[in-house]
């Protein structure tokens, strides 16, 4: 059975390559991380405030190329996780029929957050990945004052060296 979830928080950090988006339960107390990359959490932040840019980036293309081959993005499903990664699917309607797409996590909900595409997960997936987040594995960190000091820190010693 699948859980719907939403995209409940964000993470963007450019000092590093590890970003992070946190689903939560629809209805529910159960929550957990993915780890994505900077490309994909900019895309999905840019979408989420609705910027349009003056090119159209990957997850644009792919959301045009859908659209002109008369298919709609009805949902993302997160299917099963294994050895620390998640996997995804697009259903996409065209003419009636259901076409599952494999895709990443952070690449689906990129494509799909700009228009509210329901996500959901699988109840095995939840439960392992809630499981894992309740016992601090793979937990999102809370921002803080001091880590927001440490990245004006970096950001002074990067313009000495200028």
């Amino acid at each position: 059975m699948n859980i719907p979830m939403q995209l409940s928080r964000i993470f963007i950090r450019e000092m590093t390559d590890m970003q992070i988006i946190e689903l939560s339960e629809v209805g529910g107390t159960r929550a957990f991380p993915i780890v994505i990359g900077l490309p994909e959490a900019s895309a999905i932040e840019r979408r989420l405030k609705g910027i349009e840019i003056s090119r159209p980036q990957t997850h644009d293309l792919l959301a045009n190329t859908i659209q002109a081959l008369g298919g709609e993005l009805l949902r993302i499903e997160i299917t099963s996780f294994s050895q620390g990664t998640y996997f995804a699917r697009l259903i996409i309607s065209k003419d009636g029929q259901e076409i599952e797409i494999d895709s990443r996590p952070s690449d689906a909900i990129a494509l799909g957050i700009a228009k509210s595409i329901p996500i959901s997960v699988a109840e095995e997936v939840l439960e392992a990945a809630s499981a894992q987040a309740a016992a601090g594995i793979n937990s999102v960190p809370e921002i803080s004052a001091d880590m927001e000091d440490e990245d004006d820190d970096q950001d002074d010693d990067e313009d000495e060296n200028l």
